[in-house]
């Protein structure tokens, strides 16, 4: 089926569905009332499948009062408690595990499998909390390091460094909200969430969850979409201790030089490269990974493989079964379970990359495969040998697209990888350990992917990346790390009797 048939299709079998009204939260509490309403758009049909209030610029000023009330007692839960919160959230995950990978689907167009797998993924993200909520540890340090400082000690301490203040993207909007919002629940920070306009439903399910646990503080939370106008709140109001953006660079770095004294946390983009020197274990799985490192989600993800560099000895039969592999995925429903790509978050973002992939070509990039677009789908694409003043090589493409490179020499394989100005993650396919600790040292990234492709993330690991990609980590315990704040109690002949 072409793509025109395609979008034809589902224009054909939509039919007048009466949008689900969702309630935003304020101040722990469901509202709605006298709002503007802002439409969420099945990104499939692009039919308005649900409304969300829009809240003002009041609201968000009433819901950082809230969270700054409620940060004593959230700071004054035990341990035992933060993690019964978190345990409950996993339970009811669980239960409504079907329900929130439909609207995942819905919001955002990833094929229901990508969905299910975010929902699985959020799943973990909560229980790996949980787990770490009981397990935020001090220290016991000497202090007596010289004859003057005799009888000292110290007690080395860690508490929640107070309101969060928390900007999620799009392109995961259940698990990358998880990521900001179960931390801060782990060390007792409250918190205000603006989750992205385009995809507010899974966080605003979310929040239903988090209404009903009585033991969270009233004000512990809050979940906002507003307007960009009224978004501003979230980057310079003084009364937040710490923001935490996932987002573009150029949004990103304008939030942090206008965020005052306030802590930053920011998960930006990338330009993620991979080099196959081997096939680990065999050329099958190693196509196998690429393919999903290139396409999974229809490449909208920061750690997406946007460049392929594959060793001269090998080059041939990868090109041929990469190429051959890309041409069988098939585009259409994500709602149907063999789709592998659904369309782009809109069309304007497909028609961006249709542009690039034409002016990659113009410049002397060869294309392989794919290349066309119809209304917000666009085909998987390779394209061969792009030179690097194309934006396809040296910015963030966020789509279906791959580009494809042969190298001779390791090392200079390295350097090209690191000729970017993204940090965010890496992989390399090798059975040599001294090539693998090289790349590990050498690259200019947060993150080397052994014998599986950038696009890899395991949610307990430390997550960020390096450059314009980004400063500080997420990760669960890592984003504790990052909520809670360090303090000494100095202490002269304790226990001398």
């Amino acid at each position: 089926m072409t793509l025109g048939h395609m979008v034809q299709k589902a224009k054909e079998s939509s039919g007048d569905v009466t949008p689900k009204k969702y309630n935003i939260f304020l101040a722990s509490k469901p509202v709605d009332g006298d709002r503007k309403w802002l439409d969420v758009t099945n990104k499939y049909t692009n039919d308005v499948a649900a409304k969300v209030p829009q809240a003002t610029h009041k609201d968000i000023d009433d819901a950082i009062d809230a969270a700054v009330a409620a940060a004593p007692a959230m700071a004054a839960m035990g341990a035992y408690e933060r993690k019964a919160v978190l345990e409950k959230v996993v339970a009811e995950l669980k239960n409504r595990f079907e329900e929130i990978a439909q609207t995942l689907t819905m919001e955002s167009g990833k094929p229901i499998k990508d969905a299910r797998g975010e929902v699985t993924r959020t799943i973990d993200t909560f229980q790996v909390a949980a787990e770490e909520s009981v397990r935020i540890y001090g220290e016991h340090i000497p202090l007596d390091i010289s004859a003057r400082n005799k009888g000292l000690q110290g007690i080395v301490k860690k508490f929640p460094i107070g309101p969060v203040s928390m900007v999620s993207p799009w392109n995961f909007p259940l698990n990358l909200v998880a990521h900001k919002v179960a931390p801060a629940i782990a060390v007792g920070c409250p918190f205000v969430l603006k989750p992205a306009s385009r995809t507010p439903l899974s966080a605003l399910i979310l929040g239903e969850i988090l209404h009903k646990i009585e033991e969270l503080p009233l004000g512990a939370f809050s979940i906002l979409p507003v307007s960009r106008e009224d978004a501003d709140m979230f980057t310079v109001d003084e009364r937040f201790k710490l923001l935490t953006f996932t987002g573009s660079g150029p949004i990103g770095w304008d939030m942090k030089a206008r965020a005052g004294k306030k802590k930053v946390v920011m998960e930006l983009g990338g330009n993620a490269p991979c080099i196959v020197d081997d096939y680990v274990p065999d050329l099958d799985y190693t196509i196998q990974r690429l393919i999903n490192g290139g396409f999974y989600q229809g490449g909208q993800s920061c750690i997406h493989m946007q460049r392929l560099y594959v060793h001269e000895r090998l080059y041939d039969e990868v090109k041929e079964g990469f190429v051959a592999a890309v041409k069988k995925l098939k585009m259409g429903n994500p709602f149907e379970e063999d789709t592998y790509l659904g369309p782009m978050i809109s069309e304007s973002a497909a028609k961006g990359i249709e542009d690039w992939v034409k002016e990659a070509v113009a410049k002397g990039g060869k294309l392989l495969t794919g290349g066309n677009r119809k209304g917000a789908f666009i085909e998987p694409t390779v394209i061969e040998d792009v030179p690097i003043e194309a934006n396809a090589r040296k910015e963030e493409i966020f789509g279906p697209v791959v580009l494809l490179y042969k190298y001779s020499d390791f090392k200079e394989a390295v350097k090209e990888c690191n000729n970017t100005h993204y940090g965010l993650q890496s992989g390399i396919f090798t059975k040599d350990l001294n090539k693998a600790f090289y790349a590990f040292e050498h690259m200019e990234v947060g993150g080397v992917i052994l014998n599986d492709s950038p696009a890899l993330r395991v949610d307990s690991q430390p997550y960020g990346g390096l450059k314009d990609s980004g400063i500080q980590r997420e990760g669960v315990k890592y984003a504790m790390d990052d909520m809670l704040e360090t303090k000494v109690l100095v202490m002269r002949n304790v226990g001398t009797l």
